[in-house]
């Protein structure tokens, strides 16, 4: 009687409407590796991703993390790295009509009040199938620099110019363009094939720096790269947020005694990837494991693996890459007549270090499939949320808007302000939210549900009747890393 009760309880709380966060990292990848925009040409490729963010708005994503460097290449304009064959079809062909979709993708994503973080793959320098090379590709100017694996042509971790050279790559995109973050995936050390050697012995006979295992001094090249790649691209903007999303394991309990209960590929024994190292020595700004299993996996346990997660590496903000296809291809253990959804944005609810969801991948949730996005749109995120506090990088904010006044235009009322003033970017106002308020209610601005907009002008299209309701709207003002301001009030009348 007791279990029935319980899981009926368990139905009820997962049928009620989500609660919204205020703060919530709500990202999705947009790939290119797949080769989906490949020879597409510009125009199309335009339209093809105006519809896709523009639906990705309505379902509350606050953040694109967009693949500009899959294979030591570029879906923008660099002098160190060819044109991309994933944008042209022919790498170190430029796009025709010419255009630089990063840029397009940051001026896209800021109108929409989204982040957009620049995704990178470090090491790999060819996937298995890429047949051609430009002459000015990496390979071609450094063979040393790589080895081969499997088909893939990999840039060795364990040669430090190597390093030298991802970090100059990320410096110069943070350097010329406005991004908001910078993002690297999984693919550290190549993922293990069967029978199948890291030819890696000469390096390690050569730069070991005293390491008498090979296996740690795999991880000692990656940690020592991730930490050089975190100080090089805060020394160019402090406020560019470096993000990874690491495979879904860490490590598991027959490796080590805080390892996961699963049976699989594992970061730190396979990849070389310390994570937990990182999350807790600050050299990432979040986290984002790829748990992209179901509920009741044998091998890897969504619920097991978020909870471990939630556990280990909450010292960074944490969000889980979820699997947008395999979540409603999988029936709900408790409740079969429904997909995973609702069960594992209940399992988000319920982990305190848990800042967010990123989607595997944007393409799965604008398509709808299972309801998805709607459920997004009209339930888990359906009011504007902030990237989560990162005050590890800044704990200042904006001084207060000035000036709050509502005007009559030739295009309505609009309620203006001006920015406050600043000395740096940690007090400079470079967005503003907008709440509104009944006259008598409190004001809440923990309350997503009373934000009308999160903007980057200092304006607001206010909705008037017939002027005969009164309304407290407020207005704060946030700098690059979302910390906010105290609030501003004005009563108006519409």
């Amino acid at each position: 009687m007791i279990k029935k009760t319980i899981m009926l309880v368990m139905a009820v709380l997962l049928a009620l409407p989500a609660v919204c966060q205020k703060r919530e990292m709500r990202g999705a990848w947009i790939q290119c590796v797949n080769g989906q925009f490949q020879g597409m040409g510009t125009e199309k490729m335009q339209q093809t991703l105006t519809y896709q963010l523009n639906e990705l708005q309505k379902d509350g994503v606050n953040l694109i993390i967009f693949q500009v460097r899959p294979e030591c290449d570029a879906l923008y304009e660099s002098k160190i790295e060819p044109w991309s064959r994933f944008l042209t079809g022919v790498q170190g062909k430029a796009p025709s009509p010419y255009w630089d979709p990063l840029q397009w993708m940051i001026t896209e994503c800021h109108k929409r009040g989204m982040e957009l973080h620049a995704w990178i793959n470090p090491y790999r320098a060819r996937t298995k199938t890429t047949k051609a090379l430009a002459t000015s590709h990496i390979v071609n100017r450094a063979p040393h620099f790589c080895f081969e694996y499997d088909g893939l042509l990999i840039l060795n971790p364990g040669i430090p110019e190597t390093r030298d050279y991802i970090c100059e790559v990320a410096k110069d995109i943070v350097s010329r363009y406005d991004v908001d973050g910078i993002h690297m995936d999984d693919y550290f050390y190549p993922y293990p094939v069967k029978g199948v050697a890291i030819p890696d012995a000469l390096q390690f006979s050569r730069y070991s720096n005293g390491i008498k295992d090979i296996n740690d001094w795999r991880r000692y090249n990656v940690n020592l790269f991730v930490e050089q790649f975190y100080k090089t691209v805060h020394s160019v903007k402090p406020w560019v947020k470096v993000g990874i999303s690491p495979f879904g394991i860490y490590r598991n309990k027959r490796s080590s005694e805080i390892g996961s209960n699963t049976n699989g590929t594992q970061n730190y024994d396979d990849l070389y990837a310390d994570i937990l190292l990182w999350v807790n020595n600050g050299w990432l700004d979040y986290c984002v494991p790829q748990i992209y299993w179901e509920i009741g996996h044998k091998a890897a346990d969504y619920e097991t693996l978020i909870k471990w997660w939630n556990q280990y590496a909450g010292a960074r903000p944490l969000v889980i890459g979820e699997d947008v296809e395999r979540t409603v291809k999988n029936a709900d253990l408790k409740n079969p007549g429904q997909n995973q959804q609702a069960a594992k944005m209940a399992l988000h609810r319920q982990m305190p270090y848990v800042k967010g969801t990123v989607l595997w991948y944007a393409k799965a949730a604008v398509d709808n499939i299972g309801n998805y996005g709607t459920n997004l749109r009209q339930n888990y995120w359906r009011y504007p949320a902030l990237q989560p506090s990162m005050e590890f990088i800044s704990n200042k904010a904006p001084k207060k808007v000035r000036k709050v006044k509502p005007v009559w235009t030739s295009d309505g009322y609009v309620l203006f302000w001006t920015a406050p003033k600043s000395k740096d970017w940690q007090d400079e106002a470079v967005k503003y939210v907008v709440y509104r308020f009944g006259q008598k209610e409190p004001q809440d601005l923990n309350d997503p549900s009373k934000i009308c907009a999160i903007t980057d002008q200092p304006f607001y299209k206010l909705p008037y009747d017939n002027g005969k309701e009164k309304f407290v709207y407020v207005v704060t003002a946030l700098n690059r890393v979302q910390n906010e301001s105290k609030s501003v009030a004005k009563k108006v009348k519409l």
